[in-house]
């Protein structure tokens, strides 16, 4: 079906206004994104002469065309989260356990070695919490390390991590969000302006070589230090029969070959510049990576006798099974984008609005990292806090003079989103994070919480800074100032607290 602009004014922002009021009221997302799409249509049906059935039938036809237009993205999605399920149960995971407990021999190398591996897992959040638990988890109540602490650094390098690798879902998923404003590059190009993502990675490093803890996790280290966690068996997986190259090379040569196949797509190897290929169809790419990574498994995996045939095809359909939930967030987010911008004049509105009210947009970068980090906290979902946030911001941004705000408010709602996910006690992500390092959920919330918010803190400080100098650099380097010269202060108060006892 054919869809015609119609502006409506200012009922064109009632359906994201719909959509945002219901999550965080009801803190449920999908029938949130829902109603609020369903509002546009009935809004575009009331413009054009149309009737209720109308706008239901248009509403199918909205997330038909979305679904078409993003097909590779979700065969993607598929594709990974099958290769997702088969490492995990190849026992690949606990051989790399066994190999690093061999490594590894003090508080601080354990750190460190788990705060890599959750980076080098970087393609997906879910897949990152649970196989880093599942590894590191021995390791780390060998060496008396709480669980709280563990769960902090797998929550801490899961998502922060996904949302700044060019080659993951999370990075996928925010590319077709902005398409139609230059999609792959603009995601590259907000990697500097994601404050909290850097400098949560650079605070887990801190905290690892430090040894530094405060708040409700120093005393989850104190009681591990002097009773030591409950050691647990390894995770069943292939009967223990797994090598830990059943973990790194399906990973590698997913990787390598997305970032190949991204090349081949865009035409790089007849002569097209690097950069232009790999933002001409990236999602092409990354599916003949994640294919790529299945042959791999397979030819590791069945040979061996680590599944049979049957077991390997049921592995890959549950893990698409498992996609499902975040896929149907983002098919909703992208239709509800489409009526926005196609079909009511969102933007058109919005765009004519902050021309006129000369708003002081240097605030715009910390004042959309706050709405996205009080939404993606109360929704429990980054996928869903981007996802209605980006579309208008991409609006706001499209005004006379608001297009150099474009790329630093992006990486604000994209930061608040994760910010807001990595907190929250009903997100996905700090639920499997708690599950992979077997740490009560609750304790998980109440030590990280601290950690979290003190980042985020000085991230606010950061886009006050990029908002009124439109450079990401004087800000990331003020914001590691800030949180080096908080956690040195930190730590002084910490030993005149010891010295006086």
């Amino acid at each position: 079906m054919d869809f015609i602009m119609i502006e409506t004014g200012w009922l064109s922002l009632l359906p994201p206004i719909i959509a945002i009021a219901l999550a965080l009221i009801t803190k449920e997302v999908y029938s949130s994104l829902f109603i609020g799409l369903f509002s546009g249509m009935l809004i575009y049906a009331a413009a054009s002469g149309g009737t209720i059935v109308s706008a239901v039938a248009m509403t199918f036809d909205m997330m038909f065309s979305k679904i078409s237009d993003n097909a590779y993205m979700i065969i993607f999605l598929a594709l990974l989260w099958g290769v997702v399920v088969l490492v995990s149960r190849s026992g690949g995971s606990q051989a790399y356990g066994r190999w690093a407990g061999r490594k590894l021999n003090s508080r601080r190398s354990a750190s460190l070695a788990t705060s890599l591996l959750g980076i080098l897992i970087f393609i997906d959040d879910g897949f990152n919490s649970l196989t880093v638990g599942t590894v590191m988890r021995p390791i780390t109540d060998r060496l008396k390390i709480s669980r709280e602490k563990l769960a902090y650094i797998i929550d801490a390098t899961a998502a922060p991590v996904c949302i700044i690798a060019p080659v993951s879902s999370w990075a996928v998923a925010v590319a077709s969000e902005v398409s139609e404003t230059g999609g792959f590059h603009i995601f590259l190009s907000t990697i500097p302006y994601n404050l909290y993502a850097l400098l949560t990675i650079l605070m887990v490093f801190l905290l690892s070589v430090t040894g530094l803890d405060f708040g409700p996790m120093k005393e989850a280290e104190r009681l591990a230090a002097l009773r030591g966690d409950e050691e647990t068996g390894e995770a069943a997986g292939a009967d223990g029969k797994g090598k830990v190259i059943d973990l790194v090379l399906p990973i590698l040569v997913l990787v390598v070959c997305a970032i190949l196949g991204m090349a081949y797509v865009g035409g790089f190897f007849e002569g097209v510049s690097f950069s232009e290929a790999i933002g001409w169809n990236p999602t092409a790419g990354l599916t003949l990576g994640a294919f790529a990574g299945l042959v791999t498994a397979m030819l590791l995996y069945l040979p061996r006798k680590l599944m049979t045939p049957r077991e390997f095809i049921e592995a890959i359909v549950g893990g698409i099974g498992s996609i499902v939930p975040p896929m149907l967030i983002l098919i909703l987010s992208w239709s509800l984008g489409g009526v926005c911008r196609q079909l009511i004049g969102t933007g058109i509105f919005i765009s004519g609005f902050v021309s006129t009210a000369n708003l002081p947009l240097g605030l715009l970068p910390a004042l959309i990292f706050v709405i996205a980090a009080l939404m993606s906290f109360s929704m429990g979902t980054s996928w869903g806090t981007f996802g209605m946030l980006i579309p208008i911001v991409t609006m706001i941004c499209s005004a006379e003079g608001a297009g150099a705000y474009l790329i630093p408010a992006l990486g604000a709602t994209l930061a608040g989103s994760v910010y807001g996910d990595h907190c929250s006690p009903i997100s996905d992500t700090t639920i499997l994070s708690s599950t992979g390092a077997e740490c009560p959920h609750i304790r998980h919330v109440e030590t990280q919480l601290p950690y979290a918010t003190l980042v985020a803190v000085i991230c606010a400080v950061g886009y006050l800074i990029a908002g009124f100098t439109l450079t990401p650099w004087i800000a990331l380097a003020v914001s590691a100032a800030l949180l080096a010269g908080a956690l040195l202060v930190l730590n002084r108060i910490i030993w005149k607290e010891k010295k006086a006892a």
